[in-house]
């Protein structure tokens, strides 16, 4: 079990030491959507939502959900979370969001972009449900990252 490293050798889950690794600065950028109504688009372009401004909501809830990421993921390290964009565009088909998250420390925030996107996403869907009990979240994925041993990665395509 020892090739993989949220396992003891017994086969029980475990939070990875990070203790001796070296502090680095470290990025992650995550990505996703919410497919909308025409209706709840139009409601979010005029915003005429009635719970109020659904895009500065999502975008605080994301925000926040970065920083409390080990508080959902249980082997999730605690980090100090230094730097939180998200963004939220309104297109046809809906909300495109996306999260950019930092830190200096001993591992990445790959968790933290998935998290933040993820939970904009519910907060948008909360915001604009009276509208649109349909709304779908999808194509959540890590989109870029970099620091670390592993250095820098990007999604190809």
């Amino acid at each position: 079990m020892s090739e993989f490293t949220h396992l003891d050798d017994s086969g029980a889950a475990r939070m990875v030491d990070v203790s001796g690794k070296d502090v680095t600065v470290r990025t992650a950028t995550a990505a996703g959507a919410v497919l909308l109504a025409p209706r709840a688009v139009a409601a979010l372009r005029d915003g005429s939502v009635p719970k109020g401004d659904a895009l500065a909501v999502a975008r605080i809830a994301g925000i926040q959900a970065a920083k409390r990421t080990p508080d959902l993921v249980p082997l999730c390290h605690p980090i100090a979370i230094h730097g939180v964009e998200v963004s939220l565009e309104v297109v046809d088909a809906g909300v495109e969001i996306r999260a950019t998250v930092r830190t200096a420390d001993r591992t990445g925030v790959e968790m933290e972009a998935l998290t933040c996107v993820t939970t904009a996403a519910l907060a948008l869907i909360d915001m604009v449900k009276a509208i649109d009990r349909a709304a779908v979240i999808t194509d959540v994925r890590l989109e870029e990252k970099a620091g670390g041993r592993s250095g820098h990665w990007r999604r190809s395509g």
